[in-house]
């Protein structure tokens, strides 16, 4: 039995959805949990939320906070515990506290099997577990793994109602598609479109939240029918305005006009991206020299869907024989400034241009640490330099204070932001 048609119980709102995610494995951190953004990204264009997440182990802390949760929520997603090993205890305990029977589902015993001998495993005794199935649930195929996920509507107890239940299997490639294809849209069915709202993220670069908030926030902030957030990264800020179309239709002129050339797109382009379609919308061509970024630039960059129109080449020029002998540096340049100066970074990003003939190339020389630094030129000093074709080639330095992935990542956004900054101009010239 799959998903049929679920009648609507009478919610005129939008519903508290709630997720717990059960596992050792999280709480130790040898798994990174992603159901919490993968869920948010998919229930808001449903008018939905995610209201609270929990995270427990496997065993009795289960079942305290199922309890917990049955006073407090509308629809309760649990993600985990559904295989065929003794720590998979989540279908257990659920019934138990349902008052529901266990029983052998045998399609669901067919499918695991048919699996099994596909795949040219052997059929395992215990992974008949998989199949038993709460007296009242709908059976959710898992087209991806064994574990079939589990549908329980609301049960009814002496003195309390049980929220509607998902129980959900945790590897993200099994549970993205079983979530996808039966619980969204049972959840569109039953509560979709309740809350009216529309999430609009304004990605902003070189500017930090305390003057977004500043310029924009805080009056937006006042008028009671928008919601206003921040998400801080180094070097950027996404800009959340949460409200009725109208409303965000009304503001939006402002937010663009206020944030000026710091914003860098309006909906969901990330920087890379904006700065491929700028390459490409100008008819222009991108070569990078990297030291201190380590070939991050060109990472991000060969991620975005048809880079290869826009982007021809990449130096990872970490040594300084590297830098004399790809991109042709003067060794006495080096001798006299070190790598990391002006100098060294405006020959990179030249020579970068010309080996490639490329007509932009960005140069990046800095110390990542956490050694390596000196009173003149300190831990976290990173140079750049973009050069262009017929045109002067332009650097400039910052002090990134981050640990050392941080600052690869920062020193590559601040990068990518020059150059789309000065493809901006290219394209309104």
């Amino acid at each position: 039995m799959v998903a049929g048609v679920y009648q609507d119980q009478g919610m005129n709102k939008a519903p508290r959805i709630e997720l717990l995610n059960t596992g050792n494995e999280l709480l130790l951190g040898s798994v990174r949990d992603s159901h919490l953004s993968w869920f948010g990204r998919e229930l808001f264009p449903l008018g939905l939320r995610v209201t609270r997440q929990s995270t427990v182990p496997d065993g009795v802390e289960i079942r305290e906070t199922l309890l917990d949760a049955f006073g407090r929520c509308d629809v309760l997603l649990v993600t985990g515990g559904l295989g065929p090993t003794t720590d998979d205890l989540t279908r257990e305990m659920v019934s138990e506290i349902l008052g529901l029977r266990l029983h052998l589902h045998p399609e669901t015993l067919d499918r695991i099997k048919e699996r099994c001998r596909r795949r040219g495993f052997e059929f395992q005794q215990r992974m008949e577990r998989q199949a038993m199935v709460p007296s009242t649930a709908i059976v959710l195929p898992n087209d991806h793994g064994t574990a079939p996920g589990l549908h329980i509507p609301p049960v009814g107890g002496v003195s309390w109602e049980s929220p509607r239940i998902f129980l959900l299997p945790g590897p993200p490639r099994e549970l993205e598609p079983m979530a996808r294809n039966h619980v969204l849209p049972i959840l569109k069915q039953l509560y979709g479109g309740k809350d009216g709202s529309e999430c609009r993220i304004y990605r902003v670069a070189g500017m930090g939240e305390s003057l977004v908030e500043a310029r924009l926030g805080l009056a937006l902030s006042e008028r009671g029918d928008l919601e206003v957030g921040y998400c801080a990264r180094p070097n950027e800020v996404d800009f959340r305005l949460i409200g009725p179309k109208a409303v965000l239709d009304e503001v939006e002129p402002l937010v663009i006009q206020s944030l000026g050339s710091h914003l860098v797109t309006a909906g969901e382009e990330s920087m890379e991206a904006v700065v491929v379609r700028l390459l490409r919308e100008t008819s222009m061509t991108l070569s990078v020299a990297e030291s201190c970024t380590g070939g991050m630039i060109a990472d991000h960059m060969t991620n975005v869907p048809g880079a290869s129109e826009a982007f021809l080449e990449g130096f990872v020029t970490y040594s300084n024989a590297s830098k004399s002998d790809l991109l042709g540096v003067p060794t006495e340049l080096l001798r006299e400034h070190g790598a990391v100066s002006e100098p060294v970074v405006r020959s990179m990003a030249e020579g970068a241009l010309a080996k490639s003939g490329a007509t932009r190339a960005l140069a990046t020389s800095g110390i990542a640490g956490p050694g390596g630094g000196s009173t003149e030129k300190p831990v976290g000093l990173v140079w750049f330099a973009l050069a262009r074709k017929g045109a002067e080639t332009t650097s400039w330095s910052s002090n990134l204070t981050l640990e050392r992935i941080a600052f690869k990542r920062a020193a590559t956004r601040s990068a990518l932001d020059a150059l789309r900054k000065d493809l901006l101009t290219l394209k309104t010239s």
